[in-house]
């Protein structure tokens, strides 16, 4: 039975819902009494494949309990394909009031033999149906003069991390996105956010375990539940979230962090104006010290879940 009331009759699109993370934020939505619109394309891992029954069998779930969800099977990566989700929202439930473009694929591979097509596979996926399915919504979050944007981004883009280029570089275009849209549709009362999830699910399962560095890392990872990141999302499409808009959040089991974003962090100037031999002799000394290492997201992330 439904649990709650903080969403109540909201309309939120959830993309790859069909399993993992997606899934259990479908699941919370509705159980605190929003209307879900269960996108899944039902591909693998590397996008292969389709099947609606995954969506289907989470909108079956949600009505078990006495919720209501509609199943789509649309791609996120077509634009023509967003624009249906969004109408069928609007079609089924009367209006919509949320996204979460949480649809992904990998194709991991270290950047130098990193093909094309994996390049654009991940690309399409992630940034550009962020945009599409935003997109798609944005002229009915504007009539409105509400609505709420939610991001799934990662710290393999805002940290690092081996073998992703193309996952590290459409998650933290994502991030720039969001925070796009968090500025241009302000007037409009319309927030966009970013949660970045530490979680065990079937795209975490793909990681490889070939050394006892990876091994210890996944281990470490099964220990987070998709289901921990859910709170949070349902606050962010809640009206209880009206004033928090442009932000990227980290959940992490049980811990909750604010991420930084891009400032400068050390300046120098000069009135002569610099060469090349003054910048080696005087700026890069200076500014060494507060250098960046090559860090990856579980060197800094370091400790155990709580």
């Amino acid at each position: 039975m439904q649990t709650g009331t903080f969403v109540q009759d909201k309309v939120v699109l959830v993309t790859g819902a069909g399993g993992g993370i997606g899934r259990d934020f479908a699941l919370a939505l509705a159980r605190e009494g929003a209307r879900v619109v269960v996108n899944d394309l039902g591909v693998s891992v590397n996008g292969e494949g389709r099947d609606l029954s995954r969506a289907q069998a989470v909108v079956d779930e949600i009505k078990a309990f006495g919720g209501e969800a509609v199943a789509n099977g649309d791609s996120v990566a077509d634009w023509d394909a967003a624009n249906r989700m969004v109408t069928q929202a609007v079609e089924t439930f009367g209006r919509i009031d949320g996204v979460i473009n949480n649809a992904g694929i990998l194709r991991d591979r270290f950047f130098f033999n990193m093909s094309v097509e994996e390049w654009r596979a991940v690309i399409d996926v992630h940034l550009n149906g962020a945009f599409y399915v935003s997109r798609a919504a944005a002229p009915h979050f504007k009539s409105q003069q509400s609505g709420s944007y939610i991001h799934m981004v990662s710290t393999s883009g805002l940290i690092g991390n081996l073998g992703q280029a193309n996952y590290s570089a459409a998650k933290l275009g994502i991030a720039a996105l969001s925070k796009s849209i968090a500025m241009d549709m302000a007037k409009f009362n319309v927030r966009s956010n970013c949660i970045s999830p530490f979680a065990f699910s079937r795209m975490i399962g793909a990681i490889p375990t070939e050394t006892p560095e990876q091994k210890a890392r996944v281990e470490r990872l099964q220990k987070m539940e998709t289901n921990k990141i859910a709170p949070l999302a349902v606050f962010l499409a809640s009206d209880a979230a009206a004033d928090v808009s442009g932000q990227i959040f980290a959940v992490r089991a049980n811990e909750i962090f604010l991420m930084s974003q891009m400032r400068p962090i050390r300046g120098m100037h000069t009135e002569q104006g610099w060469t090349p031999q003054t910048v080696a002799e005087r700026v890069i000394p200076a500014m060494k010290p507060s250098f960046y290492k090559l860090d990856r997201s579980q060197d800094v992330f370091d400790w155990d879940p709580v």
